[in-house]
């Protein structure tokens, strides 16, 4: 009886992507409150929902969620962020400790990234894809936290991973920026991560579209003084062009 109900309630997810306690109560008339919230809980350990207040969503549909959110942020600014990530690439020296961060930016540097023998650290799962269909990069993966949104892994493994790495060139990217607040990120975990990459990079490159500008997310990772080259699509405010120059940073 259990295995039946709880392929029921799967069917119900699948269909629905959610469903209530309550709804679940009626359509199970015979079973308890209790034997239910174990079904639910069942499930969640078997890796099929994600427990709420009050019922349950289908893990699947969270997935897809994080997928849209992620697919739109693709086809924003895409030729700016083509630009960047073409002017960019010619930093790429052959030999060096590369680090590339996560976003739909260097999404598009990776596949710019030429075939060369450099050692590369990424927090991005489908960066790391995306640069092993070369042939002579050696390409390292970090662990941690994987977000769904960002496609980025963050977190306390990953940020001791990175303690013991030496890097190069570490190419970066911000979700916002503001000369009151810096350089942003959306969670403290990754603002971790990416402070301990401005530690370990001898060369810090920002690639970063004009959008990101007066932007200011919660959590602030780095300023202008912490990067060398800033890589834009060219339509950068003039006080920032000023505050870059004074900070010693390079506008590409």
């Amino acid at each position: 009886m259990n295995i039946k109900r709880r392929d029921a309630i799967k069917e119900i997810l699948n269909s629905k992507g959610e469903v209530l306690l309550k709804d679940l109560e009626v359509l199970f008339s015979d079973c308890s409150s209790m034997t239910l919230r174990r079904d639910l809980k069942y499930l969640e350990d078997n890796g099929f929902v994600k427990r709420t207040r009050g019922g349950a969503v289908a893990l699947s549909r969270l997935s897809m969620a994080a997928e849209d959110v992620y697919s739109r942020r693709v086809l924003e600014n895409t030729n700016s962020k083509e630009i960047i990530a073409k002017k960019a690439s010619v930093y790429v020296e052959s030999g060096r400790s590369l680090y590339l961060d996560s976003g739909t930016t260097l999404m598009l540097f990776a596949k710019e990234v030429h075939d060369d023998y450099v050692s590369i650290l990424t927090s991005g799962p489908n960066i790391a894809l995306e640069l092993i269909k070369k042939t002579k990069p050696n390409v390292t993966l970090i662990g941690g936290q994987l977000s769904r949104n960002t496609i980025s892994v963050s977190g306390v493994n990953a940020t001791n991973f990175l303690s013991g790495v030496n890097i190069d060139i570490a190419f970066m990217a911000s979700s916002g920026f503001s000369l009151r607040n810096g350089f942003t990120s959306g969670t403290y975990a990754e603002c971790e991560l990416k402070q301990e990459v401005l530690k370990r990079a001898a060369k810090i490159i920002m690639l970063m579209d004009s959008t990101k500008v007066g932007k200011s997310l919660p959590y602030t990772f780095g300023t202008l003084e912490n990067i060398d080259i800033l890589v834009s699509d060219g339509n950068l405010p003039d006080e920032i062009k000023k505050a870059a120059k004074i900070s010693g940073v390079s506008l590409i």
